[in-house]
């Protein structure tokens, strides 16, 4: 039935107000349904379906085109019922002269929710499974947060306008001859020939990026404090604090059918782990994804050294991280939605109680799916690329052919930082181009589409005047149909970015900036397709973003591990730094060096024979220009001895140093996020003074209107020994007024300790039942006293017209 009768929203359109009444536009959604013969079991379907909302007193109307459409408008005791259950939770959205029934959103999700859960006799539950939005309000705030990473901007003016001497020495080392980077007939290069490289290499990796990396661990938890404090302004303003998702759909499950069980908390050892392995095996695949892009590298990179084009063939590391950073980016819009299919079936296995814990679920796997499809090359490239190759004349290979790839020969950092550039610029661009162009041309095209001749009428059916509903109907249903993952997939690519922005900033901290102007553009293409191009969206109400604070927080988390690693591991920060206190001229002589740092290329590169090449690697036949002689040995990076090809001190030195500075780092960066996180207030004082003068007011009006007047008896003189019981009245909410029990009068001529009395015309429909003395006593004494006891013994019922519970009599 799902294919047949679409749900859609009733959505107005401003320009065509005016030419209809307003009491034709009050409906609340409208179906659309294909034109079947008569007595077919599609047609037979959709009349039970029809008939089963008129038993709910739904007002159906039909008009026939090229399809059929059918505007259903609920009643208005349904909507009471749910201002009832939930004690009317939208009262202060409505103004003085608003229409009494719920707002508009509500009653869309309330109809939505009927309508996915309406029962035919014999056909079960027709539904179309459908996701809601969630409070998509912290889109601005992290576009402005982005916009405040100015530390970031200043390591790279920082690179730009200071050269140090390591970037000279690469670009004056015109005798120091490197080693082939690959095994068929490579030619030998010179060091200067990466001067550009370096620099560039340079503006990303200097002693700024240290202060960047911690301002950005600090910053994510004072971005998330403050989101913490919007939200509680936002919840505050539309009074959603004590919201429950799972008391309204409870609500709205017992307003569909009030014989309705809720399903019962269940939890089986079994499901979870055969979920749990799933998503283990997922990940591996993931993982193997990751490698197989490795290998790619590999290959491409010996495929490009024998390419008959000059440019490629010097240049086949550089075109080999380009073209691999595009097929990874290939690679994660395939997975996207490999993934999501994944993610909805393991949370169909776990069979949720309720669409929140749902929601839950899926949120953390998709997520999880996704930081693996995006990270895992990333996460290669930051802290093995480069490590694990071995060293010449003992390289480790692929299949025995092919050789782990090398760094860049200006740094492992610049690996890094060309594969989140391309990334982030095509996720940037490409992305948000399609993710437009597509809804736009879908529009087009349907809106282009010529409307067929009036089609005859079926038999047994009348034929209907043109009602003047059809112009809006269809040009709604022209709109795209809204995808159950829309906002979803808007949640999604904003967590994404932020891992970008946050995990591996310290590697290209043109990350923040360009996220920035992206958000800047895409909020508006955003707001252009919901609002112009697709059809209302099913609201949701919520007192924030769920699962997705807890993700932005373990990101936070990650983020302060990933810079840490990131500068201690694939940054030359570290071992800069021990050269110059340790091995420095600075140390070991007495110079008047301006700059400690003099010396430190030369000094992380090792000798390599080159006699002790592997059999099987073939040099170049002719010797490169600047060579004047046999060349003899070459030099590499890394820290090895000359004659065995083993590790110096200078390397347990560093690693040592890389060690002791990861530890330290993220010690005092979780401190300091800590701090931060106590230090900033999730709540704003001024939502605290708010809700606790509204609570002041509350209680002191209660007291002022419940208070005896001087002719009543008063309550309080009662012996010590009475306990009221929590199981009576309480004042309750209905249409955004107070309905309360008045005093009891005392009987004329009573005396203290006589009987007290309900005035006839004043006495609730309840207490005319006659209950004995002292339910009555109890009843005046809560109401007296202004107590907000609900009453739990008995269910509530409907008494000539006004609600009022049912207590149990003792």
């Amino acid at each position: 039935m799902q294919d047949e009768i679409l749900l859609t929203p009733w959505r107005e359109f401003p320009e065509d107000l005016d030419l209809f009444p307003s009491d034709e536009q009050e409906w609340d959604f409208v179906l659309v349904s294909d034109i079947h013969q008569m007595g077919s079991e599609k047609e037979i379907k959709r009349k039970k379906f029809l008939d089963e909302l008129s038993k709910k007193g739904f007002t159906i109307k039909k008009i026939e085109d090229r399809k059929l459409f059918y505007g259903v408008r609920a009643p208005k005791w349904i909507f009471r019922k749910y201002q009832w259950l939930l004690r009317n939770p939208d009262s202060r959205l409505q103004s003085t002269n608003a229409h009494p029934d719920v707002p508009v959103t509500t009653r869309i999700r309330i109809v939505n929710f009927i309508l996915q859960n309406t029962v035919t006799p014999d056909l079960g539950v027709i539904s179309a499974r459908r996701w809601p939005c969630t409070l998509p309000g912290w889109v601005g705030t992290l576009t402005c947060w982005e916009s405040l990473q100015w530390p970031g901007y200043w390591s790279l003016w920082l690179g730009l306008r200071f050269s140090v001497p390591a970037s000279k020495e690469i670009c004056e080392a015109n005798a120091t001859i490197m080693c082939p980077l690959c095994d068929q007939k490579c030619p030998f290069w010179l060091l200067s020939d990466t001067c550009t490289y370096a620099k560039v290499t340079h503006m990303i990796d200097n002693e700024g990026t240290v202060l960047f990396a911690m301002f950005m661990a600090i910053w994510a938890t004072v971005f998330l404090e403050l989101w913490k404090r919007q939200r509680a302004t936002v919840v505050n303003s539309w009074d959603l604090y004590r919201w429950d998702d799972d008391e309204e759909e409870l609500a709205m499950e017992l307003i569909n059918n009030p014989l309705h069980e809720p399903q019962r908390y269940q939890h089986s050892y079994f499901r979870s782990t055969i979920v749990l392995l799933l998503a283990l095996l997922m990940i591996a695949m993931l993982i193997g994804i990751a490698h197989a892009l490795v290998i790619y590298r590999v290959v491409a990179m010996a495929l490009f050294t024998q390419s008959t084009f000059e440019f490629i063939r010097e240049q086949a590391d550089t075109v080999a991280v380009i073209t691999g950073a595009v097929l990874h980016y290939l690679t994660i819009v395939i997975m996207t939605k490999v993934n999501r299919r994944v993610a909805l079936y393991l949370c169909d296995l776990e069979k949720p109680r309720t669409f929140s814990q749902r929601e839950n679920n899926f949120t953390v796997k998709i997520f999880t799916f996704q930081f693996f499809t995006n990270f895992s090359s990333l996460i290669y490239i930051a802290f093995f690329l480069g490590r694990i190759n071995g060293h010449p004349g003992n390289y480790v290979r692929v299949a025995g052919r092919w050789r782990l790839e090398e760094c860049h020969p200006s740094g492992c950092i610049t690996d890094l930082f060309i594969q989140m550039a391309i990334i982030m610029m095509l996720k940037q661009t490409i992305s948000n181009f399609m993710e437009y162009l597509v809804p736009w041309l879908t529009y087009k095209l349907r809106k282009r589409q010529k409307l067929p001749k009036k089609r005859n009428v079926m038999l047994g059916e009348e034929e209907e005047a043109e009602d003047p509903c059809k112009k809006l109907w269809l040009s709604n249903y022209q709109l795209n149909e809204v995808n159950i993952f829309s906002l979803f997939d808007e949640f999604l690519e904003m967590v994404i970015q932020y891992s970008f922005t946050t995990i591996f900033v310290a590697a290209f901290p043109l990350a923040p900036l360009l996220a920035f102007f992206n958000n800047l553009f895409e909020i508006r293409l955003d707001a252009i397709k919901m609002i112009q191009l697709s059809r209302r969206m099913v609201p949701r109400k919520a007192n924030d973003i769920g699962i997705w604070l807890q993700v932005l927080e373990a990101i936070g988390i990650l983020a302060v591990i990933g810079n840490g690693l990131v500068i201690a591991i694939t940054s030359d920060f570290i071992p800069m730094q021990v050269y110059k206190y340790t091995y420095s001229p600075c140390m070991t002589e007495n110079s008047t060096i301006t700059d400690c740092s003099t010396g430190y290329i030369n000094h992380s590169l090792s000798i390599f024979r080159i006699q002790d090449f592997e059999p099987h690697m073939k040099l170049p036949e002719k010797l490169p220009d600047f060579v004047r002689q046999e060349i003899r040995e070459c030099r590499y990076r890394d820290y090895r001895n000359a004659d065995d090809y083993s590790y110096t001190v200078q390397f347990w030195h560093v690693f040592a140093a890389r060690l002791a500075f990861l530890i330290l780092f993220e010690h005092v960066a979780l401190c300091i996020k800590l701090i931060a996180a106590w230090y900033v207030p999730d709540v704003p004082q001024s939502v605290k003074n708010c809700i606790l003068d509204e609570k002041h007011c509350k209680l002191q009006k209660e007291l002022r209107d419940k208070t005896p007047s001087p002719g009543s008896t008063q309550l309080g003189n009662f012996s010590p020994s009475f306990q009221p019981s929590l199981c009576y009245l309480h004042p309750l909410k209905l249409e955004s007024r107070s309905l309360t029990l008045q005093p009891p009068m005392k009987e004329a001529g009573a005396t203290t300790g006589s009987r007290l009395r309900w005035p006839r015309e004043r006495e609730p429909p309840l207490l005319r039942q006659q209950p004995p003395p002292m339910a009555r006593v109890h009843a005046a004494l809560s109401n007296s006293l202004g107590c907000r006891l609900r009453a739990a013994c008995e269910p509530h019922k409907r008494l000539e017209g006004q609600v009022a519970p049912v207590s149990s009599i003792p």
